[in-house]
């Protein structure tokens, strides 16, 4: 007869084990579908992390950093933020917000001295979310490959005419959040990107988080590609000055990723009221709510709250899908133009919570 101690013992033992089985075929299935998407999509390579309660339970890289070099991805690997990156200029808006040396309610006029009469209404609200009017057909007329100063971007930018009148409509727009890289830089006198590192990526040790410089040496960055014809591309280049402007510009990796979304849940950076107002769904001027905040999207998995943002630049796709009330993150970012991070993202969040499933195309 085996003594109740030992017995004890014995079953702790095979709770243990039980556990640590879930555990790997947990994370052998969330291998399994990262490969089989990376094959279905012909990515290059993926990095991934898992966040669990401010604490990552998995990180991993995957395929080809640089298919050339035939380097191995990696959590450690650099990516192009891409639009993901709107989340942090927003976040550095309303750090100055609190501040007292910016204001929600600001007009551009109060900061550009000869903002067209069209500008007159917008305020950093709407620029922030995407409810200025201000067209993404900007890059219908400039070249992306030329240089352009701050103040020649404003000309370009005002050259435009509006999409609709400011409040009136919600339309994604990059040369929105350009305006508001430049507004920073005229209250402060600092370049956002400065300020970023100083506010943000210091302070929370996002040790490998910056503007993008493709002059700089820079360890374990990725090659970015775009497919033509089914046949694997270098990303096309962009002119240094256009690579750093305020609308997702920044390089990062999953575990820079991992400690911005741990210090979302504290008030390490901004007060909870701001944060909440960031993950507010913004009105439009008829009161119809739109699924948008200051640089973050919001959905509902099953009555799960979602907020969100992906991102695309220069051959990379990138995505942080954060499903607040499970205290679970996915970080997904890529080195491939279309690859489609969101589903991936989305799609190994099911794995861990069958409730937030959604269905894979």
């Amino acid at each position: 007869m085996i003594p109740p101690r030992k017995l004890s013992r014995i079953a702790l033992f095979l709770f243990l084990l039980l556990t640590a089985s879930t555990a790997f075929a947990q994370a052998d299935r969330v291998d399994d579908f990262v490969k089989a998407e990376m094959q279905k999509r012909h990515i290059p390579s993926v990095s991934i992390a898992v966040v669990k309660n401010g604490e990552i339970i998995k990180a991993k890289g995957y395929g080809l950093a640089n298919v050339e070099l035939n380097v191995a991805a990696a959590p450690e690997t650099i990516y192009q933020s891409g639009s993901v990156g709107k989340q942090f200029t927003a976040t550095l808006v309303m750090m100055l917000v609190e501040e007292g040396k910016l204001s929600l309610d600001d007009h551009l006029s109060k900061y550009i001295a000869d903002a067209p009469d069209i500008w007159k209404a917008i305020t950093l609200r709407h620029l922030l979310t995407h409810t200025s009017g201000i067209s993404n057909k900007l890059y219908e007329q400039i070249d992306m490959r030329q240089d352009y100063t701050e103040d020649e971007l404003v000309k370009k930018i005002a050259a435009v005419p509006l999409d609709f009148q400011p409040g009136e409509k919600w339309n994604y727009s990059n040369p929105g959040y350009v305006m508001l890289g430049i507004l920073i830089h005229k209250a402060t006198g600092k370049f956002y990107g400065d300020l970023l590192k100083e506010k943000i990526f210091t302070p929370l040790g996002m040790t490998t988080a910056r503007i993008i410089n493709e002059a700089d040496i820079i360890r374990n960055r990725a090659a970015g590609y775009h497919l033509v014809k089914d046949e694997l591309k270098n990303q096309e280049w962009v002119s240094p000055a256009l690579n750093t402007t305020a609308d997702g510009s920044l390089y990062f990796t999953v575990y820079d990723m991992a400690k911005w979304d741990a210090a979302l849940y504290t008030e390490k950076l901004l007060k909870r009221s701001s944060l909440e107002q960031m993950w507010t769904p913004v009105k439009l001027a008829s009161g119809k709510p739109q699924p948008y905040g200051f640089g973050w999207a919001f959905g509902d998995i099953k009555g799960h709250r979602l907020i969100e943002h992906g991102g695309a630049w220069q051959g990379f796709t990138t995505y942080i899908a954060r499903y607040v009330d499970d205290r679970l993150t996915v970080i997904v970012l890529t080195n491939l133009a279309g690859a489609d991070p969101g589903k991936i993202a989305h799609g190994i969040a099911g794995l861990y919570n069958p409730e937030l499933a959604k269905k894979i195309e």
